[in-house]
């Protein structure tokens, strides 16, 4: 059983990530000791909403990016528990793991460099490939979101796993991996098929503490930023 402040603090973040003042409820979480708030997040990567998922885990990625810079082996653990929960021996799924990832990732350079390769070989068949539709999905957010700080991490091997996905049915995932690629350099018409730059469909894109109705065709000319706001300067 939780213990009565754990489940005040539960509540607390809860209606925090309600909040429509992005950097108000960002610095009201900070508040919070980060090796209880951590746990509090995890619980909201199960959210049958989507806005609050995401937005824990924006808060995710601000928290361990405090870590590595005060402790750098309570970041590591944290990372490693977010590729337990992707790993099928954890028994469970691990939901907003991979996109967490990328967040904490596109904020830390030192566990950029520890780690992204780990987030890119979920998409590798020849390494730790995953076949789960929606958790591909997370990997692609991970990924394009972890690029947008670290272009040079996509080589040319990865942008051409990436690249298979535009030919998807779901829609998602063609978006993600449009934002991948856009993230990680100008992409010029010549670099996306035809059908991408003529794609009308609207998906619901997350952009730092909401979500914007985006074509996927503007994406792809827009270098993936459509109003995009992960990297706030109050952060």
């Amino acid at each position: 059983m939780a213990k009565p402040h754990g489940r005040k603090t539960r509540q607390m973040v809860g209606e925090i990530l309600q909040s429509q003042d992005r950097k108000q409820a960002l610095e009201r979480l900070a508040k919070i000791p980060d090796m209880q708030l951590v746990g509090h997040l995890f619980s909201h990567f199960y959210a049958t909403n989507e806005l609050i998922k995401f937005r824990s885990i924006t808060a995710m990625g601000l928290l361990g990016k405090r870590l590595a810079a005060g402790h750098m082996e309570n970041a590591r653990n944290l990372m490693r528990r977010l590729i337990w929960n992707l790993n099928d021996e954890s028994g469970g799924i691990g939901w907003g793991s991979a996109e967490a990832m990328g967040e904490i990732m596109g904020r830390s350079p030192a566990l950029a460099e520890e780690y992204a390769s780990i987030l890119f070989s979920f998409l590798d068949p020849k390494a730790n490939y995953i076949d789960n539709s929606l958790l591909q999905q997370g990997v692609l957010w991970g990924i394009g979101t972890c690029v947008s700080a670290y272009p040079d991490k996509l080589s040319p091997h990865l942008a051409g796993l990436i690249a298979l996905f535009l030919d998807a049915d779901d829609e998602i995932k063609k978006a993600y991996a449009v934002r991948a690629l856009a993230h990680a350099g100008p992409l010029s018409p010549g670099c996306l098929p035809g059908h991408i730059l003529a794609d009308t469909k609207t998906i619901q894109l997350y952009t730092g503490w909401h979500f914007e109705p985006t074509r996927i065709c503007n994406l792809a000319c827009s270098g993936g930023q459509v109003q995009e706001q992960v990297r706030a300067t109050s952060e």
